[in-house]
């Protein structure tokens, strides 16, 4: 089992910043690839970015160039750097690990709101 806990959302206006935190814990070397999502309500989960073990990157397009992740593996944790931020990248903001055999984990979410 992995635990994630997930600290830094908040309100912030447009054109700022903020960074997201998840710590894991739990069964870390089972673990590949860590990232973050993102819902709105009614609508499906979908990837912010992620990155596995080995270190590689992937974005959402709407996020490119904005968003920077990474993931500092002595701490166990991931860190979401959200700069430029847009109202319509309101949302809840979860964490996720995935391990080798493809399960994954969830955070519970934090809310970030960008007010315009």
């Amino acid at each position: 089992q992995v635990q994630l806990v997930e600290s830094g959302g908040g309100s912030v206006q447009a054109g700022g910043s903020l960074r997201l935190s998840c710590a894991a814990s739990g069964s870390l070397r089972q673990i590949n690839a860590m990232g973050w999502y993102r819902q709105d309500p009614g609508k499906q989960r979908e990837l912010v970015a992620g990155v596995t073990s080995s270190g590689r990157t992937n974005y959402a397009d709407s996020v490119k160039g904005r968003f920077t992740i990474s993931r500092d593996n002595a701490k166990n944790t991931v860190y979401l750097q959200m700069n430029s931020l847009k109202p319509e990248d309101t949302s809840v903001y979860y964490c996720n690990a995935e391990n080798y055999g493809g399960v994954k984990y969830w955070g519970k979410g934090t809310l970030v709101t960008v007010s315009s």
